[in-house]
């Protein structure tokens, strides 16, 4: 067997491969239509203009639903977990669930409106996004500590603290930096007087994405110990 058909650890994989290549293919196709430049343009940019604004809006949606298709197996392991070991509070698991599923609604919001058209709905999911994400591998890093030694090891603690230090650490200077951003060409020139809050929110704003993708990577360790199963029942109200 594959490693990556142990347990169900296909679905971090699928969303790790499936959500870097949403920033990365819509990217190269505004690079090649000339629509953003290649030094640093926001995500968002990458997919604002079509043809790339309508595949960069596709995987999106599809990268949120594989979001919390994965948040919600991490909730269930992590209930299974507290069955037989203890240790985590279930009212902190709940919290973490719901947290992430915010982040994911964020994620549709920022692929179904688009920055150059309706632009507060689009900020208000990227917001979403952002913040309940980066609270996400917060709550996620204190539920592996708690799950010590059962359920987390030390190194991997320690893995998903350090990603989600980077993400809290990034994520200020993307939104007050973009604050000062006055422009709303997507192509930039150094000379602009904005040019460095710009460069600065944008290459923040990539660091925080990417750091929930490698966050997620770290599911797959603890994805391949477990299965989920549908089971339905028949009730009759005859």
């Amino acid at each position: 067997m594959f490693w990556f058909m142990e347990g169900i650890c296909f679905l971090p994989t699928f969303l790790v491969i499936w959500s870097s290549s949403t920033f990365i293919v819509s990217y190269l196709i505004a690079l090649f239509e000339h629509h953003v430049d290649v030094i640093f343009p926001y995500i968002s940019d990458t997919g604002a203009n079509p043809p790339e604004s309508c595949i960069f809006g596709l995987m999106t949606v599809i990268t949120a639903f594989a979001g919390m298709a994965t948040i919600y197996a991490r909730y269930k392991f992590v209930e299974k977990l507290n069955e037989k070991a203890g240790g985590v509070p279930p009212a902190l698991n709940q919290a973490a669930f719901w947290i992430g599923m915010l982040s994911c609604l964020g994620m549709c919001f920022v692929a179904t409106f688009q920055e150059t058209t309706v632009t507060s709905v689009h900020d208000a999911g990227a917001l979403l996004f952002f913040f309940s994400g980066v609270l996400y591998t917060i709550l996620q890093s204190i539920i592996s500590y708690k799950a010590y030694p059962y359920g987390c090891s030390l190194a991997l603690f320690g893995m998903r603290t350090g990603i989600a230090t980077i993400a809290f650490l990034a994520v200020s200077p993307t939104v007050i930096c973009a604050v000062f951003v006055t422009q709303t060409t997507l192509h930039r020139k150094t000379e602009d007087e904005d040019y460095v809050f710009h460069l600065v929110s944008a290459v923040s704003e990539w660091i925080v994405a990417f750091s929930f993708i490698f966050f997620f990577l770290t599911y797959i360790h603890d994805f391949k110990k477990f299965t989920l199963k549908l089971r339905t029942e028949f009730v009759d109200y005859s």
